[in-house]
């Protein structure tokens, strides 16, 4: 069959050439033909729907802890609403500086080196890849590994109020939590039972009870020089918008724990030494922002810290004394932050306190 020239009939149309028999011509009945290629592309389509899916990323099949043994995580997976949002991309887990760590799931080290002053071990898995810091690299970048080797040592420089590793996990530009590395992920899906719902349950009401017995935060003193029975006295001045305890995140809808206390102030606002102490660190850190750690020795009978995070800038640096009131930078909005504000945060013999209690 071929298109005929409109030479030898008057519309063109799909005929028989003029060699074949009359009897062979025959019609095309499209009411037969249109199910037919109807049928073809449905079938086109779930088979392109199913190649598609086959061709998503998946997680290893199996992982392993990154520490030896079964790790407390200090702080959970919370990943924020937006990209740019503030949020806890990865997990914590309690460990001293010299812990050994291990790879999480076999893979190829991408990177092992400094960033920002901190080591960092990032290995690739293929659709995914995990990230450890504060590490100190036993391996190099390119090296092949496997699940459970030892990839490094925890070193200094850890977000955490005492040493820790973080562990995060990521597809792309897409967060993940690397916990999902523990458990079977070969692709299929898993109904929870009613057994587990139980379960849950039961957990969920632990939790509940858990959080029932933290204290509820203070009001800070909205102006800086007011002192509390310390003789602390607040950096900046400024309404409280996030204070310290558990919070009940409105998006996420599940509870975390806000280590600081959060004052509201304009960038650009001095802030200021709220007892005398000497700068003991100042850094960048990818959640808390320009960071500024000041020493404080024994007061009360208790070694006091304080740390003031998300500056702009500071003006004085690590040795350097410092007098209450001085200042020390500018309230900012850097690392992990939505707005403007001051995060305070205050430690008592190493332990994190809600700064209220102290000033």
């Amino acid at each position: 069959m071929h298109i005929v020239p409109s030479a030898w009939y008057q519309d063109p149309q799909i005929h028989s050439t003029p060699n074949d028999r009359p009897a062979d011509r025959q019609c095309i009945d499209m009411s037969v033909v249109r199910p037919f290629i109807l049928a073809v592309a449905v079938l086109m389509a779930i088979i392109s729907e199913a190649a598609s899916a086959s061709a998503l990323p998946r997680l290893p099949a199996l992982g392993v802890w990154p520490l030896d043994g079964r790790p407390e995580v200090t702080r959970g997976f919370d990943p924020p609403v937006q990209r740019w949002n503030a949020g806890h991309r990865g997990v914590d887990l309690a460990a001293r500086v010299g812990t050994l760590v291990r790879a999480a799931a076999g893979g190829t080290v991408r990177f092992a080196g400094t960033i920002a002053g901190r080591g960092v071990v990032v290995v690739d898995h293929g659709s995914v890849r995990s990230i450890y810091e504060p590490v100190l690299p036993a391996v190099d970048a390119a090296a092949t590994v496997a699940a459970g080797q030892v990839i490094g040592r925890i070193g200094l420089g850890s977000h955490c109020s005492s040493s820790c590793l973080h562990w995060g996990l990521r597809r792309g530009e897409e967060y993940l939590n690397p916990l999902q590395l523990l458990d079977d992920h070969s692709g299929s899906v898993r109904l929870v039972g009613a057994a587990q719902r139980d379960v849950a349950t039961a957990a969920a009401a632990a939790r509940a009870a858990e959080i029932a017995r933290f204290p509820t935060p203070a009001t800070l003193p909205t102006s800086a020089g007011s002192a509390g029975n310390h003789g602390f006295v607040s950096p900046v001045p400024g309404a409280i918008t996030s204070g310290f305890g558990m919070r009940f995140h409105p998006v996420l809808r599940t509870w975390k724990l806000h280590d600081g206390t959060d004052i509201g102030a304009a960038c650009g606002t001095p802030i200021r030494a709220p007892y005398t102490g000497r700068v003991s660190s100042a850094y960048y850190n990818a959640g808390y922002g320009n960071r500024l750690m000041i020493d404080h020795g024994v007061v009360g009978g208790r070694r006091v810290i304080t740390g003031l995070n998300h500056a702009t800038r500071y003006v004085v640096g690590v040795g350097q004394p410092v007098s209450q009131g001085q200042v020390l930078g500018y309230v900012g909005s850097t690392g992990f932050s939505t707005g403007c504000h001051l995060h305070l945060m205050i430690w008592l013999d190493g332990v994190v306190v809600d700064p209220m209690t102290w000033l």
